[in-house]
């Protein structure tokens, strides 16, 4: 299959610092080299079937570390961590500055790589997955949303969020046509063929949490999805969460901010690179 040369080459990039962020034309540009040779031949439904409950264990974490050298000193961002998240979980990860949440979300979300430990998302180890190889899992497996939106700014609501899937090598029609049903799905029939900066915040985290669900990731990775949006407008994202939740995906919110971590049902504390408290709340 010939590769749609459709954005300009970006020089790659990669991260490893606590506090680093991470923009969208990286994650999906990466995947330039990446390929796929089994494009996707299906959708799910944009939502899964309601009221259906998984005990499978999508994430599993054992003994993770994460070790960063600042001059001659070993920084220790995450000591050991063990954890399993099961599919169709709704996980809100906090935790103080410098208490691993950030570097455990970049593992989480194959953007960085544990120094020892074992990773295993959806059954398959990305503990030792190379570069490209990582770039393809993001690009299948997990779905970004971040707090900058971090959309392409001269392509419109449909173009962002379809660009994960021509680096799935789906057709165009059928780009156009999930695009659309996605953008519907997330309140934005109207809003398609808008560019970034004729849209509000609101509506750029829509987009932005289309382009997260288009290709069916296994999990929803939310990086304080709320933090630059005022109140009113950070409860109607956040009730777009519970419903993308409700309707079975796997939710994990990374934020500081304690009302929006109540909405998930398992709050899971660090602080000094260890889980401090892991706390499952009773389903509404």
């Amino acid at each position: 299959m010939k590769k749609e040369n459709v954005f300009p080459k970006f020089p790659e990039r990669r991260f490893y610092f606590e506090e680093a962020q991470f923009d969208i034309v990286t994650l999906h540009l990466s995947l330039r080299h990446v390929y796929t040779s089994n494009p996707l031949k299906s959708w799910k439904p944009l939502f899964m079937e309601k009221n259906k409950t998984f005990e499978e264990v999508v994430i599993r974490l054992r003994n993770i570390e994460r070790n960063f050298k600042l001059g001659t000193e070993i920084i220790r961002a995450l000591r050991g961590i063990d954890l399993d998240i099961n599919r169709g979980e709704y996980v809100a990860i906090m935790g103080p500055s410098g208490s691993g949440k950030s570097t455990l979300m970049n593992i989480l979300g194959c953007l960085d790589t544990p120094s020892s430990g074992i990773y295993e998302l959806n059954g398959k180890n990305v503990s030792n997955m190379t570069d490209d190889e990582l770039a393809e899992i993001r690009n299948t497996e997990i779905g970004f949303v971040f707090q900058t939106f971090n959309l392409l700014p001269r392509t419109t609501a449909l173009e962002n969020v379809a660009l994960p899937m021509i680096y799935a090598g789906v057709s165009r029609r059928d780009r156009i046509a999930r695009s659309r049903e996605v953008l519907t799905n997330v309140g934005l029939a109207d809003r398609m063929d808008h560019k970034p900066n004729e849209l509000s915040g609101g509506q750029r985290q829509r987009v932005a949490v289309g382009r997260a669900l288009v290709n069916n990731p296994s999990i929803i990775l939310a990086d304080e999805p709320t933090g630059n949006l005022d109140s009113k407008t950070s409860d109607e994202i956040m009730e777009l969460f519970n419903t993308i939740h409700r309707d079975g995906n796997t939710v994990i919110l990374v934020t500081h901010e304690e009302d929006i971590a109540e909405n998930a049902h398992r709050i899971i504390r660090l602080r000094d690179g260890i889980i401090e408290d892991d706390l499952r709340k009773n389903k509404k």
